[in-house]
């Protein structure tokens, strides 16, 4: 039976999980749909996703039409949960990009055409929600042709719109699905989009287009089987109108599925990262990636795998070449919403799920160890957004450390850090959103937290050169204590010390003493307590006893020393500082930038693309502890950000004043 593996991707809110289950439905492979809002849809199956009402994994469904195997692989739609809609569109073989008739493309449409565009990926694009008020079919049309990359072709018109959507026509055949009349004023519209998608199609063949110029006849046999070409071979988009709530169009976007979205072994050879090639065939050498992996609190691990080239058995030995170590997995499932199902063979082109193989992680590259390859792994995003954790209990924080590994081994994209400086635990993923189910996944594993804002590890530094003395004398009876240096302190980039002393007024040995002091010195700056940076250090001159000198005296004194001289430099407060990059429609730019104007950011550049604007700005850390959100509520949910780390910035005085202020009254209360 020909095999389809197909990515649903959409912005949240398209119904693209709405749309899977009509699907499932008018292929006969379920009796009743599903809803999203009850937590009853096949692919919306985990506890979260039911409770949350959208999804949070990729969803894996099966379903025939026509003889042919069709697997969905439901991607999430909210950002927040990239390595699952990357995962999910890298599995497969083509995708279906789901647009709202009512809002159009968004920036969620925009980010998995990339992605989809990254990987030269074959789609088509159902215009779903064609049933609801505002729907607008044609508008969408414009707005994909200005948005998107590559030739946007309607293959379907609608039948009415709103409350009076009822079908949909075939442009290259006439033919209405469900059959029905053809209205006559909707016949010079087909007329024109008959004309307008064989020009497109003759655009995709040399030999089409010369005999189009020169006014030869060009049979619909032909058009027909050059529009799949161009499908298959992903230099045509076809667009449908469809409606997941009705099922008007769900029958011809079956259909389309089955003739316009290549199978597995027409997606061609493919590439290793040292150049190796395999066939997309049972009987090539085996190759597959892990695309996702999940914990199951009954089965426990389970890694969902594509098969690429060869077939798979029980028992069969594999090399994880990206790992460099065998595994051996003894049963082999294929999985259908929340079930698995066991196989006895995964032949090229399968989903199947490996269970009890603790070595395998998302990204992993299963190959035949006589013949090994690997491919390139899933590029993810830094994460952008972090929240500080804390532990109910002590047993809490004993089980803390387990939880979050399995979330990680999950989740890649949730990192995990302890802040020096700070001493807090942090979780940083892709926004608000992602760390709040992180939570409740830790909750569902007996481990409870409460999240805060994480405090800003700000520094000190100095403005001015100056110098100073650092005497430490200490007599207690028997031997004492001295040691004395003069040292010159200056700002400049980083950390140094050197020895200026000549004489011998210090001996040598001491020198490296001096320095552990002066360090010791810089971890509390003299404002509130934060350490300092960017301070160049010179030991001018000095004085010794020879009996009552010691390392440890030297020591106090470099420690003295340093303090008093940061006294008279002009001493500052520091700031981290990320530099921002903002993705969002143009028409919000005047906002953005408003916005970011009153986050104290520095605007390096704005870059336009089509409908798009990218803006780079560097803004201090604390005034992005709350932007995932912001920007969400600011753009609509239409814009996406990526932050890194850039270096520290002096604090304006007014606002050093505050920050010193409540810092020396937390310290004062400890």
């Amino acid at each position: 039976m020909p095999v389809r593996i197909v990515s649903l991707a959409a912005h949240s809110g398209a119904g693209k999980t709405t749309l899977s289950e009509a699907l499932l439905l008018r292929s006969g492979a379920i009796s009743r749909a599903g809803r999203v809002e009850d937590g009853t849809a096949r692919s919306d199956h985990t506890d979260a996703e039911k409770t949350h009402g959208f999804s949070i994994q990729t969803g894996v469904v099966r379903l025939a039409h026509r003889g042919t195997d069709i697997t969905l692989l439901d991607t999430p739609g909210y950002a927040d949960f990239v390595r699952e809609i990357r995962g999910g569109i890298r599995a497969a073989d083509t995708a279906v990009i789901v647009v709202s008739a009512v809002s159009g493309v968004e920036v969620g449409t925009e980010r998995v055409w990339a992605t989809a565009d990254r990987f030269a990926m074959p789609r088509l694009i159902a215009v779903n929600q064609m049933d609801r008020d505002r729907a607008n079919y044609h508008a969408v049309l414009a707005d994909l042709r200005a948005s998107l990359s590559g030739p946007v072709a309607p293959a379907y018109l609608p039948l009415g719109e709103g409350a009076d959507f009822r079908g949909v026509v075939n442009v290259l055949t006439g033919e209405v699905s469900p059959p029905q009349d053809l209205p006559p004023s909707d016949r010079a519209a087909l007329q024109a989009a008959q004309t307008a998608l064989t020009d497109a199609i003759v655009e995709t063949d040399d030999d089409l287009m010369n005999r189009f110029l020169d006014g030869s006849p060009i049979s619909t046999d032909e058009l027909h089987a050059a529009f799949t070409r161009a499908v298959h071979a992903g230099t045509l988009y076809p667009v449908i109108p469809v409606s997941a709530h009705s099922g008007a169009g769900v029958d011809a976007l079956l259909d389309l599925m089955v003739t316009g979205l290549r199978s597995a072994r027409e997606r061609g050879p493919l590439t290793g990262v040292d150049g190796q090639t395999r066939d997309p065939t049972p009987d090539a050498p085996l190759s597959a990636r892990v695309w996702r992996v999940s914990i199951d609190p009954f089965v426990g691990k389970q890694a969902f795998i594509r098969v690429w080239s060869g077939t798979l058995r029980p028992g069969d030995i594999l090399r994880n070449t990206t790992q460099d170590l065998d595994v051996r997995p003894m049963h082999l499932y294929v999985p259908n919403g929340k079930d698995l199902t066991e196989v006895t063979e995964l032949p090229a082109g399968s989903i199947g799920v490996l269970t009890k193989l603790p070595d395998l992680h998302a990204g992993d590259t299963l190959a035949d160890p006589a013949l090994p390859i690997r491919y390139d792994p899933l590029w993810l995003p830094d994460p952008v957004h972090t929240v500080a954790i804390h532990p109910a209990t002590r047993q809490d924080e004993d089980k803390l450390g387990a939880a979050l590994a399995k979330l990680r081994e999950e989740d890649p994209t949730l990192h995990y850090s302890r802040e020096a400086q700070t001493g807090e635990q942090l979780l940083s993923g892709m926004g608000e959103m992602h760390l709040n189910i992180a939570v409740e996944k830790l909750a569902a594993q007996g481990v409870t937290v409460t999240t805060t804002t994480p405090r800003i590890p700000y520094r000190e530094t100095i403005h001015a050169p100056a110098e100073a003395q650092g005497k430490h004398k200490k007599q207690s009876g028997g031997h004492g204590q001295y040691g004395d240096c003069r040292i010159r302190i200056e700002p400049g980039p980083g950390f140094s010390f050197r020895s200026a002393v000549v004489g011998g007024a210090i001996p040598g040995k001491y020198i490296p003493s001096i320095e552990k002091g002066v360090q010791d010195a810089m971890l509390r700056g003299p404002l509130a307590g934060y350490p300092m940076q960017d301070v160049h250090v010179t030991v001018l001159d000095g004085s010794y006893h020879d009996v009552d000198s010691s390392d440890i005296a030297f020591r106090t004194a470099g420690s003295l020393a340093l303090k008093n001289a940061v006294a008279n430099a002009r001493p500052g407060l520091l700031e981290p500082v990320l530099q921002l990059r903002v993705r969002a429609p143009a028409s919000f730019t005047g906002d953005l930038i408003s916005d970011l104007q009153t986050r104290r950011a520095r605007v390096q550049g704005m870059d336009p693309e089509g409908t798009v604007i990218t803006v780079t700005a560097l803004v201090p850390q604390a005034e992005l502890q709350t932007y995932s959100a912001d920007l969400r509520s600011l753009t609509g949910d239409r814009g996406a950000f990526s932050v890194k780390p850039h270096g520290y910035q002096a604090v304006p005085e007014p606002l050093a004043k505050k920050i010193i202020e409540t810092r020396q009254g937390e310290l004062a209360g400890a």
